[in-house]
């Protein structure tokens, strides 16, 4: 009997993560029929030696090399079973109900084709990581929530996206949208994947009961310079495939500050060169997305109005609590 839902985990020389999150996945109570897959991108660790000695019932997939967490994670797409695929970073711990609550909001919901969890900080379960993702009408991303009291996200709602690092989508979704964008190999692959859905009219919930504990970006680094290289190119990736004309023209402006804004910023924190080669790189990607962009806006079937209910006009309020938290997480002792 094929399982209703297939966990996803994308793996790279993430060793020292798996026990606790493969081990919280084993203990999910009151979820569906699942499996669990672990995909491993080429880990040089004794990930595949843990996986395979201590979770037997655990599939392994073994790429081969590093494919990102864009191309991981549609290769894992492709030999799961489930109706519904979950997508969970290695470096978190779900709560035992994760999986059942994720499913329940599903069934509850039937119109959302995505469903988010509420993330949390592993350190720290009181603060929030991410309630879902929000998108701002200049063209850029932002984590609902974050640095927030948990309690303050305590009820489910619509979002504008699914975060990356613990969601669940329909099968049929994903595979209609063509998976995530491998271009991106890591770093906004989930809001682009998120708008192309909304752009299909496919709407996301935030579970705020399906709880998750999330290290963060264990594998990439915070602020490294590869974050911020492919952070500043996919935004814009995602910004031109995506937005449709009308709000396209009327954000360019607003665009061009935050993006801006986005490079005197890093070179602030010493990373400006990597914004600046992430930018750069968007330059040269443009053909490509351009080509993109008409594929994508020639499937859309909402207005541009529909899309835009669900941005966030308020950029600059937004990034400034998001960078003043990350800055004093940065400064912390």
């Amino acid at each position: 009997m094929p399982a209703a839902v297939t966990v996803i985990v994308l793996n790279y020389n993430g060793a020292r993560w798996l026990p606790e999150c493969l081990d919280a996945i084993t203990a999910q109570a009151g979820a569906p029929r699942f499996e669990t897959l672990l995909v491993d991108n080429g880990s040089i660790d004794d990930s595949i030696a843990v996986t395979r000695t201590s979770y037997p019932e655990v599939r392994v997939l073994e790429t081969g090399s590093n494919l990102g967490f864009a191309a991981g994670n549609n290769a894992g797409a492709r030999v799961a079973t489930g109706e519904w695929l979950a997508f969970l970073n290695n470096d978190t711990r779900v709560e035992p109900t994760w999986l059942a609550r994720l499913w329940e909001a599903a069934r509850a919901h039937p119109d959302f084709a995505l469903v988010t969890s509420r993330i949390v900080f592993m350190h720290d379960p009181s603060t929030i990581d991410s309630a879902g993702d929000g998108y701002l009408r200049a063209g850029a991303a932002f984590k609902h929530g974050h640095g927030a009291p948990a309690a303050s996200w305590a009820s489910s709602r619509e979002v504008f996206g699914a975060c990356g690092g613990a969601f669940m989508i329909r099968r049929d979704a994903f595979e209609a949208l063509g998976g995530f964008d491998e271009r991106f190999f890591m770093v906004y692959e989930d809001v682009d994947l998120s708008y192309r859905a909304r752009l299909r009219g496919l709407r996301v919930w935030y579970a705020a009961d399906a709880g998750v504990r999330h290290a963060g970006s264990a594998s990439l680094g915070t602020s490294s310079p590869g974050a911020v290289f492919f952070g500043q190119r996919n935004l814009e990736w995602t910004w031109i495939k995506n937005t449709p004309r009308a709000l396209l023209l009327t954000s360019a402006a607003a665009h061009l500050v935050y993006s801006v804004a986005g490079v005197i910023h890093y070179a602030r924190h010493g990373r400006g060169g990597a914004a600046l080669r992430g930018k750069y790189a968007a330059l040269c990607g443009l053909p490509r997305a351009l080509a993109d962009r008409r594929r994508i806006q020639a499937a859309r079937t909402v207005d541009a109005a529909a899309i835009a209910r669900h941005m966030e006009p308020r950029w600059l309020a937004a990034k400034r609590r998001e960078k003043a938290f990350a800055a004093a997480r940065v400064s912390a002792p």
